[in-house]
């Protein structure tokens, strides 16, 4: 295994083995019951050898009493073995259930930059897949491991009482089954990290395929989308089937050094009952106390490929898991919310190589409406990121009422704000949950009033079961979708607002009916509106013009009509077709 990742990957394992250490104690207690038994057993097969060796002199009392015990002992070993398969189950499943869920609650606490340097089929592929190859290696491993240790320790006490020699010889040629055991398997774990990674590829693939079917159908990608699928699954095959054939080369291997091993004692053995110095029936019972001896090595070996896949998926779980959070937080609440807004001295960048904010400084007072227009990737969207505290400023500071918003907690702070962005989203449930999405406790009367308002109780109503009807992301048209969200926002009326193209997927003649509702939604709060189509942001009090992520023009709209600088190029260029 690699000295770098296996052992850190198992030595993390065992520490969620903590509350499960009433079920391992079980499972090591029936492992003790069941080894012990099966190796007892071939104590009586040798009685019973030894009591029917002589011709005329067979001891048929002695082997009837021998054979009652056996049956006794087989009962006994095959209960515990049953028993002590439902608590390694019970422990594996109840560990990897932990792992999973402790990836689950890590991706709420991870800042939004590492979720957009991933893809989501990677990060799917860590929290789904590779805890299911996982759990299937811990179990294959706690089963192997507890009988395995035991099965070594107790067969080689009792080979040493009845031959030390042959004891002695068995262990001088054992380490030959480690090394080779050891040598494939440091190998075959880089060739399953690369299967492991090959694999997150293809479900980050066809992730982003099945989520796209409609625009990989509008532009003809298919051949194309077919031909990365074919080329990811090319490798896939090449990286598994050498992963695969390597590590499958283990347990032959260790079964010929085991073949070796069991060659040499019935050759000591047969020299030793020349000289009188062991019966038939003792030979017969050590080949089989080596046989025993042997069969946790060729177990282990046998379910290396299982091993070495698991704790590849083991130790891109824990990469996931050992990921660094986002930024702390204080304790203080933001309350009494009046909208404030204050950004002195500002510099963000996504990446160090490529400056976007510098030195960016902002004031508005509260209630008034600030329309963010600029052209594609000047900084409109990041600027939201940044207020909305998605991402931390590199310098500088952002208040809201006098407040910073890093002296606040990240939840009273998002609270304080309701979104509404061009990409909508919806969970799979009913179309009551997801309005009231940030106000669960809603009545439903609160929650049609708000849908009325948003215009979106007239497709509501004419769902099959209305409110109560079960949506998921592909149900509705977009422009539903959108209604939606804004109804969502509607039912809060959270003291501030942040409008991303609200209205971009809907029709004109509901938009201008919304624009109404907007109106009456934004009266007395601080809003921000990031539009393209500069016709809708007329009315706005301060239009910001960004430009490399600079505000280098701002005033109303007429002011910078009459300015004639680079809004007015802007604004005219969407009625003349010209490009800026």
């Amino acid at each position: 295994m690699s000295k770098s990742k296996s052992p850190s990957a198992i030595s993390k394992l065992l520490k969620f083995l903590g509350r499960y250490k009433l079920l391992l104690l079980l499972s090591l207690l029936l492992s003790v019951v069941t080894v012990v038994l099966q190796l007892y057993i071939p104590v009586l097969y040798g009685h019973c050898i030894d009591y029917a060796v002589e011709k005329g002199n067979v001891n048929f009392e002695g082997i009837h009493n021998e054979v009652h015990l056996l049956l006794i002992f087989i009962a006994i070993a095959g209960v515990s073995t049953y028993v002590m398969g439902l608590a390694n189950n019970r422990l594996t499943y109840g560990i990897v259930k932990n792992i999973r869920a402790k990836a689950i609650r890590k991706i709420q606490l991870l800042p939004l930059s590492y979720l957009d340097r991933k893809g989501v089929g990677d990060v799917v592929s860590r929290i789904i897949t590779d805890t299911d190859q996982l759990s299937d290696g811990l179990l294959l491993g706690f089963t192997q491991l507890f009988s395995g240790v035991v099965t070594i320790i107790v067969t080689l006490i009792i080979m040493l009482k009845m031959n030390p020699w042959i004891t002695l010889l068995v262990i001088l040629l054992t380490p030959l089954s480690f090394f080779v055991s050891k040598f494939i398997a440091t190998g075959t774990y880089k060739m399953f990290k690369a299967q492991n990674e090959i694999r997150a590829e293809q479900t980050a693939l066809v992730e982003e395929m099945v989520g796209g079917a409609g625009i990989v159908h509008a532009f003809g990608y298919e051949n194309r989308a077919k031909e990365r699928f074919s080329e990811n699954n090319e490798r896939l095959r090449q990286a598994a089937e050498k992963a695969v054939f390597y590590s499958s080369l283990t347990n032959p291997s260790t079964r010929a050094v085991n073949s070796v091993i069991y060659a040499c004692v019935a050759l000591m053995g047969a020299y030793m009952i020349l000289n009188g110095k062991l019966t038939v029936g003792g030979l017969s019972l050590l080949l089989a106390y080596a046989n025993q001896y042997m069969k946790p090595f060729t177990d282990i070996s046998s379910v290396i490929t299982e091993l070495q896949n698991a704790l590849s998926c083991a130790a891109r779980v824990f990469e996931l898991l050992e990921e660094p959070d986002q930024v702390a937080e204080n304790n203080q609440i933001l309350a009494d919310v009046a909208g404030n807004t204050d950004l002195e001295r500002v510099f963000f960048s996504y990446t160090k190589e490529k400056p976007l904010i510098e030195d960016f400084n902002l004031h508005i007072k509260e209630g008034t409406h600030v329309a963010i227009v600029g052209p594609t990737g000047c900084g409109k969207t990041t600027l939201i990121n940044l207020l909305m505290r998605f991402y931390d400023v590199d310098k500088g500071c952002i208040m809201i009422d006098g407040t910073g918003i890093y002296d606040v907690t990240r939840k009273s702070l998002r609270e304080s704000y309701g979104m509404v962005l061009q990409e909508t989203w919806l969970k799979k449930a009913t179309v009551r949950e997801n309005i009231a999405f940030g106000m669960p406790d809603a009545k439903e009367e609160d929650i049609i009033k708000a849908a009325k308002e948003a215009h979106s109780w007239s497709f509501i109503k004419r769902l099959p079961q209305g409110l109560n009807t079960e949506i998921d992301d592909s149900s509705l048209s977009q422009g539903q979708k959108q209604l939606l969200c804004i109804t969502r926002v509607m039912l809060t009326l959270p003291p501030m607002l942040i409008l991303d193209e609200a209205t971009s997927s809907i029709d004109t003649r509901t938009e201008l009916k919304i624009q109404n509702a907007f109106e009456k939604m934004m009266e007395g709060r601080t809003t921000f509106i990031v539009a393209h189509r500069l016709s809708t942001i007329r009315n706005a009090d301060i239009i910001l013009v960004m430009k490399d992520g600079h505000i280098v023009e701002q005033g109303s709209h007429d002011e910078l009509l009459d300015r004639g600088g680079f809004y007015r190029e802007l604004y005219y260029s969407q009625f003349a077709g010209v490009e800026i």
